[in-house]
């Protein structure tokens, strides 16, 4: 039977990459993303009876509209990989706008608590999962001029951690990453001199490329990641190596 995997932000980067491993293993994959025009064309070009969602993660009625579609489709969801996420504008905390700071929390943090919940229950009927929810090197670390971003992916850390140990006694990983910046869209909304920060921590001297993501995340998406589960794995090139 073909194992369905729901991968949010899916439509491009890391999210992309990462349906791309999970088809090329024969897996199916619903795109839940913002952008729906978007999500039907990369569903499109993944194959492998793929296909698209709108939702918005930091709308629960909208998670759950969504959820009922994928099952209605597949029947049933192995696999989570929450890609979705905004890094927002950069500046000092004191200047940071109230509105964009609950803005980034709600679909980076809230987001991720959302599509969680949204799967436990058929996972947990099935005591079969695989949850990877991508947080940050920043999450860990704090980027200046940064903070909801790194407030945020922080919390992504402490819920996987939490639900890791909710689950441990099932047959469901729940794990995070902690990526480094890789170059995707989300750069678009950072200014230059964050971009060469962030660079300039990264002991490897590049950014994270999207295919190594994939092939990191669709591991701990399959059933050979038996025993590990609310752990962090890092990608940030020797940024941070705890």
């Amino acid at each position: 039977m073909q194992e369905t995997a729901i991968v949010t932000g899916g439509a491009q980067g890391i999210g992309f990459a990462v349906a791309e491993a999970l088809v090329a293993k024969g897996t199916r994959v619903a795109i839940w993303d913002r952008d729906i025009e978007m999500a039907e064309n990369s569903a499109k070009e993944l194959g492998g009876n793929s296909f698209a969602c709108a939702v918005d993660v930091s709308d629960w009625a909208s998670v759950e509209a969504a959820m009922e579609k994928t099952l209605s489709i597949a029947g049933s969801v192995a696999i989570l990989v929450n890609s979705a996420g905004v890094a927002g504008s950069n500046a000092p905390l004191a200047d940071y706008s109230v509105e964009e700071f609950k803005m980034i929390t709600e679909i980076n943090l809230l987001g991720t608590f959302h599509v969680n919940k949204a799967v436990v229950p058929t996972m947990t009927e099935a005591n079969y999962g695989r949850i990877v929810n991508i947080a940050s090197v920043a999450g860990k670390e704090g980027n200046p001029n940064a903070s909801a971003y790194s407030a945020s992916k922080a919390g992504v850390i402490g819920l996987t951690k939490s639900l890791g140990k909710e689950l441990a006694h099932l047959n469901i990983a729940v794990n995070c990453v902690t990526p480094a910046a890789a170059r995707t869209r989300i750069f678009d909304q950072m200014q230059q001199e964050h971009i060469d920060y962030m660079l300039s921590k990264i002991p490897r001297g590049r950014f994270l490329e999207l295919n190594e993501a994939g092939a990191m995340i669709s591991w701990l998406c399959s059933s050979e990641n038996s025993f590990t589960t609310g752990a962090v794995f890092d990608l940030s090139g020797g940024r941070a190596t705890y």
